[in-house]
C-alpha cells in the first residue's frame, strides 16, 4: 500500500466497502483496492470507483446560501447561521417547541446521527426528529424486536453466507443495489449450496438463483404462509427447537394452515410445484438461511411480511445455531447505525427506548440534563413530512432529499413548500435544498473522520483523507454554532472522537452497546461488531446486569429486569474471540496520529469484550430468551388494482445510481451508465398499448403521473411494471407511490400500488 494512502469506507451503500484514497495529480483523491477489508476484499462497484468525483468544487457546495428575493445567493457562515437560529426561535417562541421538525439521514455517520438526537431535544426541546432510514429497514428492525428481542441487520457475518446450505433471498437484487457481495451467493453455489430468489422481476440476481419465485408485487406474505404450510405438511419442522427454543408456534402454525399451496398460488402466482420445491431445498441441508431487503419490507404490511419469514426459520430450526438464521440486508451506507443512536422518532442512544423510564435516566446524566426534560416520541417520518407547513412550521434537514425520495413526492414538495422556514445542511444542491431558506455546505465522507455501522453490525472507521475546500463546515461544527446562538453552550463538541466518547457512554448497557469500541480498536481491528460492552471479567456492566454465562460466548444476553434495555455479553475465552481482531500490518501509520485511548489511561478494561460476530447462539435477547413466533395471515396491499388502475408498479434501483441520485447523478461515467428513468413492462403490455423501445410511456396512479421512456423485457410479470426511483422531475417514480403505512414500522408501501399505462403522443 501506498505509504500516503488513508484507508477509509466507501460512503455510499451498507456494506461499506473498505478501500484506501491516495493524492491524484489534479490535487484530489483515487480509490485504490483495499485487499485487507473482509467484507469486500478489494472488489468495488462503479459508485465506489467514482466516488471522489463528487469531491469536486465543481460539482459541490462551497459556500452557504441564503434565499434573497426569491433565489439563493451566497452568503457568510456567520449570516447563514444567524438566519437559522433566528427563524428556529422565532417560530418556537410563537408556537412552541413542537412547531420545529428535524429530519435526518441515514448516511449520516453515528456521531452525527447521535448529535443530531441529542440536539432536537435539547437544544430545540422538539419531539418532531426522524430520518429517511425509516423508508429503508424498519419493518425488518420491528419484525427482529418482537422475534429475537433485538435488531441488527445480520445476526451473523457475511462470510458465513458462502458456507451455508441454502439461501432464501426475498425483495433484493445485490448484483446491482450491492454487487461486491454478490460474489458470497457465488461462492455459496461453488461451496454446493441453493439459491432461491423470490422477486417478480428476473434480476440479474435471480438470474443467478437455482430457483427463481416471481410472486405479484405485495404478497410476499402469503408466499411465506404457503412454504410454512407446506413445512408442516411434510412433517420438516424441528419440533426439539420449538419447544426449547421458541414460544408462539401453536398460534403461528394454525395461521399458516389457513394458506394451502393452491390457494397461495392464486394469490401470488408462483405454482405449487415451485412452492415444494423451495421446501425441499430450503429444508434439505442442515443449515440454511432466509435474507430479506426492501422488497418484502416497503409495504403496509411489512412488518407481518417479515414475521412470517422469521416464522419459517424457527419452525425449521434455522436461527440462532451456525451458519444459519434470518437476516435484513440494510440498504443505506449508515442504516444501521443511524436507528440505533437517536435520531429515529422513537429512540435514545444505544437502541434504547425513548419511552422507558430506566433508559430516558441513563442518557439524561449523561446529557447533563433532568430525565423529565426530554420530549416523547414524534412523528414518523412520512407522518412528519405530511404535518410540514400545518403542525410543524420549520424543518432542519440533514443528509436527505424526500423530494424525491419520499412516497406521493408531489404532496411532500408541496409540503416542504409551505413550510415557514427549511434549513437544509448537504454537499450538494439537491432538489430539496434548492427549496430551503437557508443552505449549509458540509464535509462529506474523505473529508471528515466518523465512525459507521454496516449491515453486518460491525463497527467501522472511516477516516479524513483530504481537507475540505474553504467554505465547507462539518455538521458537528453545524450543530455546535446553533446550539450556541441558541442558548446551548456546551455539550456539542466538534471533535468526532469525542463526541464518539459520550457515544459509548451513552450507549452503554442498551441493547447496542459500543462502549467497548474505541477509535484505536476500529482501526487496529477493521471494525467490531456490537454489542461490544466495556465490562471487565467478573465485573457487573453499566446498567447493573451481570454478564450472562453460556456456551461458547459469541452470543449470552441478559436483559435487565426483563427490559430488553439492558444486554450483557460475555467475551469468547477463546476460539470466536479472534475473529474480530484482524490487524492489517499496512496501517501502523495510520494509527501514529490516533490518540491514545483515554479508557485505557484511565485503567479501565476498555477492550476486553471482542464483539460479538454471531448473535443468538444461546439464547435470543428476549426476556426468556425465547424466540417468539408471529401469527400473521395474509392481506392484501393498500391498494389493489381495478379498471381505472389495472396494473401494479414496483419501485427500485439500479447499479449506477444511488438512492435519491443526488450525488451520483453529478458523476458523468454513472449518468453514462444510466442516464434517466425507464418503465420496464412486458412485451404483452407493450403491445396493448402500442408502444415500442424507447417510446414514452405515462405511468398514472390516484397520486400524480410519471413519463419516462419504455423498456420492454420479458424478465417483469405481464401485471407489473417497475421504475427506478432516483430521478426527479417528469420521470419520478415517488409521484405515484403510495404513503399507506404499515402500523408497526410506520413504513410506507413504496412497493406496490395500483397504476394504468398509457402511451403519450409525440
Amino acid at each position: 500500500m501506498n505509504s500516503t494512502s488513508t484507508p477509509t469506507h466507501c460512503p455510499y451503500c451498507a456494506l461499506q466497502c473498505g478501500m484506501n484514497l491516495t493524492p491524484s495529480p489534479d490535487g484530489g483523491v483515487e480509490v485504490l483496492e483495499r485487499a485487507d477489508f473482509p467484507v469486500n476484499r478489494g472488489a468495488l462497484c462503479g459508485k465506489g470507483r467514482t466516488a471522489p468525483a463528487v469531491l469536486s468544487s465543481s460539482v459541490r457546495l462551497t459556500s452557504p446560501l441564503v434565499r434573497e428575493g426569491g433565489s439563493l445567493v451566497p452568503a457568510t457562515w456567520a449570516q447563514a447561521l444567524d438566519r437559522i437560529a433566528d427563524g428556529l426561535s422565532s417560530i418556537r417562541s410563537a408556537h412552541g417547541p413542537d412547531a420545529l421538525g428535524v429530519f435526518g439521514g441515514g448516511g449520516l455517520t453515528n456521531e452525527k446521527a447521535y448529535t443530531l438526537g441529542k440536539f432536537a431535544r435539547i437544544v430545540l426541546g422538539t419531539s418532531q426528529i426522524d430520518y429517511n432510514g425509516r423508508f429503508c429497514m424498519s419493518s425488518a428492525a420491528a419484525a427482529g424486536m418482537k422475534a429475537f428481542g433485538l435488531d441488527r441487520g445480520l445476526p451473523f457475518p457475511l462470510e458465513d453466507i458462502p458456507k451455508t446450505g441454502c439461501v432464501i433471498l426475498v425483495g433484493s437484487n445485490p448484483a446491482e443495489t450491492m454487487p461486491p457481495a454478490l460474489r458470497y451467493f457465488t461462492e455459496l453455489k461453488e461451496n454446493g449450496g441453493t439459491l432461491i430468489v423470490v422477486d417478480p422481476r428476473r434480476t440479474r440476481t435471480a438470474e443467478q438463483a437455482d430457483l427463481h419465485l416471481a410472486p405479484r408485487p405485495g404478497t410476499d406474505l402469503a408466499l411465506a404462509l404457503g412454504l410454512l404450510h407446506l413445512v408442516v405438511a411434510e412433517g420438516r419442522t424441528d419440533e426439539e427447537y420449538i419447544r426449547e427454543r421458541t414460544t408462539g408456534w401453536e398460534d403461528a402454525r394454525a395461521a399458516a394452515m389457513a394458506h394451502w399451496p393452491e390457494q397461495v398460488e392464486r394469490i401470488t402466482g408462483v405454482s405449487v410445484p415451485e412452492l415444494r420445491e423451495a421446501v425441499r431445498l430450503f429444508c434439505t441441508p442442515e443449515n440454511a438461511m432466509v435474507l430479506t431487503a426492501r422488497g418484502p419490507e416497503q409495504q403496509s404490511k411489512g412488518t407481518d411480511t417479515v414475521g412470517a419469514w422469521i416464522n419459517l426459520c424457527l419452525a425449521t430450526g434455522r436461527a440462532g445455531r451456525p451458519l444459519s438464521g434470518y437476516g435484513c440486508l440494510t440498504g443505506q451506507g449508515n442504516g444501521q447505525g443511524g436507528r440505533e443512536h437517536g435520531q429515529k422518532a422513537d429512540q435514545l442512544p444505544g437502541y434504547r427506548k425513548l419511552t422507558d423510564p430506566a433508559a430516558r435516566q441513563h442518557v439524561a446524566e449523561v446529557w447533563g440534563v433532568d430525565p423529565d426534560s426530554l420530549p416523547g416520541p414524534g412523528r414518523s417520518a412520512y407522518e412528519l413530512l405530511d404535518a410540514l407547513g400545518t403542525d410543524i412550521r420549520a424543518l432542519l434537514l440533514m443528509g436527505s432529499n424526500p423530494v424525491v425520495s419520499a412516497p406521493r413526492a408531489a404532496h411532500v414538495e408541496e409540503r416542504i413548500k409551505s413550510l415557514d422556514f427549511l434549513a437544509v445542511c448537504d454537499v450538494v444542491l439537491s432538489e430539496t435544498a434548492a427549496l430551503a431558506d437557508v443552505v449549509l455546505p458540509v464535509t462529506q465522507w474523505a473529508e471528515e473522520t466518523g465512525t459507521t455501522t454496516n449491515l453486518e453490525g460491525r463497527v467501522l472507521l472511516r477516516r479524513r483523507a483530504i481537507t475540505p475546500p474553504e467554505g465547507v463546515r462539518s455538521d458537528l461544527e453545524v450543530m455546535h454554532e446553533l446550539a450556541a446562538r441558541l442558548g446551548v453552550e456546551k455539550g456539542f463538541p466538534t471533535d468526532p472522537e469525542e463526541v464518539f466518547e459520550e457515544l459509548r457512554r451513552a450507549s452503554a448497557g442498551g441493547p447496542a452497546d459500543y462502549s467497548g469500541i474505541t477509535y484505536r480498536r476500529l482501526a487496529e481491528e477493521n471494525g467490531v461488531f456490537w454489542p461490544c460492552p466495556a465490562v471487565p471479567d467478573g465485573a457487573e456492566d453499566r446498567a447493573g446486569a451481570a454478564p450472562a454465562s453460556g456456551g461458547d460466548g459469541t452470543l449470552a444476553v441478559a436483559p435487565d429486569d426483563g427490559e430488553d434495555a439492558a444486554l450483557a455479553v460475555t467475551p469468547d475465552d477463546g476460539e470466536d474471540a479472534a475473529l474480530a481482531v484482524t490487524p492489517d500490518d499496512g496501517e501502523d501509520a495510520a494509527l501514529d496520529v490516533l490518540p491514545d485511548d483515554p479508557a485505557a489511561q484511565d485503567g479501565t478494561d476498555a477492550e476486553v469484550h471482542p464483539g460479538t460476530p454471531r448473535l443468538f447462539l444461546d439464547r435470543f435477547a428476549t426476556e426468556d430468551g425465547r424466540a417468539r413466533f408471529a401469527p400473521v395471515s395474509h392481506r392484501a396491499v393498500a391498494e389493489e388494482p381495478d379498471a381505472e388502475y389495472p396494473v401494479l408498479l414496483t419501485t427500485g434501483r439500479v447499479v449506477a445510481q444511488y438512492q435519491s441520485g443526488a450525488q451520483t447523478r453529478r458523476v458523468d461515467e454513472l449518468n453514462a451508465a444510466a442516464p434517466g428513468p425507464f418503465v420496464e413492462l412486458h412485451p404483452r403490455l407493450a403491445e396493448r398499448l402500442g408502444a415500442a423501445e424507447g417510446d414514452p410511456v405515462a405511468v398514472v396512479s390516484r397520486r400524480g403521473r410519471a413519463v419516462a421512456p419504455a423498456r420492454i423485457t420479458a424478465s417483469i410479470r405481464p401485471d407489473t411494471v417497475f421504475m427506478p426511483f432516483h430521478w426527479p422531475g417528469e420521470g419520478r417514480a415517488n409521484t405515484l407511490t403510495n404513503p399507506a403505512l404499515d402500523p408497526t414500522s410506520r413504513m410506507p408501501e413504496f412497493k406496490a400500488c395500483a397504476v394504468r399505462v398509457e402511451a403519450v403522443k409525440a
